[in-house]
């Protein structure tokens, strides 16, 4: 038990950097304890940074401290080490498969803490203390821990490759040199290094611009997305309200015609049931007359048939059902005609609630903007219409012209329709209204 005490007392008085007794023992701010030379050099890395910490808690100080050696301690790790034992480093300190080991330590080996590109090895704090006390060690380079230091080394000649042959582009040593690299072009690995270097500031200066000149590429592009999903969605606002205004004007026209060819309906059904009923009575009266010449035709009695016939009254002339009918029908179907025509053109009216109409035209030469010419379709001219110049001229005749029948010529009015479509003022301003906006749409 006494020797265990002894031992966290050694524990105590250890320097947490190189793990062994405190050597010129100085205390930081915070109260840890380390080796002179082991905290001056801990800091000497942190120089850059300007703020320098505790190796143990991370507490930072700026300035940097002013070391003083603590006398009490030194006493103490004095009095310590007369016993003859060191103090056992923690399990942390050894070096594990993934770290570089100390190339002095025998048994369990430590934690390399530098490599000696001279030696070359790899050495624990307790080992490389010779590097920072012998003078002809001190020239040594020491490097961070590495297990590629053999890679320094000439496989040939087991001797340090300090020159670089730029002719084979490959490092190798002064015996080298003297041998199968004679006469090529070589230089030394720190002159080659300093060249490399150069290239290498090139390099990531280079980078560092297109970095600069991609990120505001990146900007750009990411500005241009901006604007197009604001335009697409301005756009798409738009049209919805060019299309809801035109379902809502679709949606009045539907009613309106609806209304209208149900009212042209009812009058021409009522039409025809007037005929109906009057060509029923027809019906019931013929029949009864002929029930009265059936009547009369058996009579026997010469005298008495020649006596009853005179009396019988003559048929009335009747209208021609099937004219009549058919009249009713062609006009139901104008209508129809009509009524899916004003549909059709129902889109350009959107054009005239969006927009302000032009001024009626009032001149000659206003007038003349909106002429067009046409040309008479003879498939629908009335048969008292007769025409010429190219079916550009139209002539009421007192006879009837020899056309063919066809479905859509006009039968019960004098007219004849043109082969092209033709506009009023306010429908050739909404037509193109509508066209500019429906441009408008497709180029965005």
């Amino acid at each position: 038990m006494a020797q265990k005490g002894v031992q966290l007392d050694r524990e105590a008085f250890s320097c947490s950097i190189c793990l062994d007794l405190l050597k010129d023992p100085v205390t930081v701010p915070c109260g840890h304890s380390y080796c002179m030379n082991c905290i001056k050099s801990h800091w000497d890395k942190e120089d850059e940074k300007t703020i320098y910490s505790c190796p143990q808690c991370r507490q930072t100080f700026t300035p940097r401290p002013v070391l003083v050696k603590s006398t009490m301690l030194a006493v103490l790790v004095e009095e310590l080490k007369k016993t003859g034992l060191q103090a056992a480093p923690a399990d942390h300190c050894y070096a594990g498969s993934e770290d570089v080991a100390c190339d002095v330590c025998t048994g369990r080996k430590l934690k390399a803490c530098k490599s000696c590109l001279q030696c070359p090895a790899s050495y624990c704090e307790k080992h490389l203390q010779p590097h920072f006390e012998a003078a002809p060690l001190k020239k040594h380079k020491l490097v961070e821990p590495s297990k590629k230091l053999q890679e320094n080394v000439c496989s040939r000649h087991n001797e340090e490759m300090k020159v670089f042959c730029r002719t084979d582009q490959q490092s190798i040593c002064l015996l080298c040199l003297m041998d199968e690299h004679k006469g090529h072009d070589t230089v030394s690995a720190a002159a080659e290094r300093s060249e490399k270097q150069r290239e290498l500031k090139v390099s990531r200066q280079n980078i560092q611009q297109r970095i600069q000149d991609r990120e505001k590429d990146v900007k750009l592009l990411q500005q241009e997305v901006e604007a197009i999903n604001g335009s697409a969605d301005k756009t798409v606002g738009n049209s919805e309200k060019i299309f809801t205004e035109l379902i809502r004007l679709m949606e009045k026209r539907r009613s309106d015609v609806k209304q209208q060819v149900r009212s042209q309906q009812q009058t021409e059904v009522s039409r025809v049931r007037e005929l109906q009923e009057k060509l029923e009575q027809e019906i019931t009266e013929l029949k009864r007359r002929d029930a009265e010449l059936e009547k009369l035709s058996h009579t026997e009695d010469h005298n008495q048939f020649l006596h009853d016939y005179p009396s019988l009254s003559p048929l009335s002339e009747s209208t021609p059902s099937s004219t009549a009918v058919s009249e009713v029908r062609d006009k139901l179907q104008d209508v129809l005609r009509e009524k899916w025509t004003n549909i059709s053109q129902t889109v350009t009216e959107v054009d005239v609630l969006l927009s302000e109409p032009e001024p009626e035209p009032k001149t000659r030469a206003e007038f003349f903007k909106y002429s067009c010419d046409i040309t008479l379709d003879p498939n629908t001219a009335y048969t008292l219409l007769l025409l010429s110049d190219e079916n550009r001229k139209v002539t009421l005749m007192s006879k009837n012209q020899s056309y063919s029948s066809h479905p859509d010529r006009f039968t019960n009015w004098c007219q004849v329709l043109s082969k092209e479509r033709v506009y009023r003022h306010d429908q050739i301003q909404d037509q193109s209204g509508l066209e500019q906006k429906t441009d408008k749409l497709r180029l965005i």
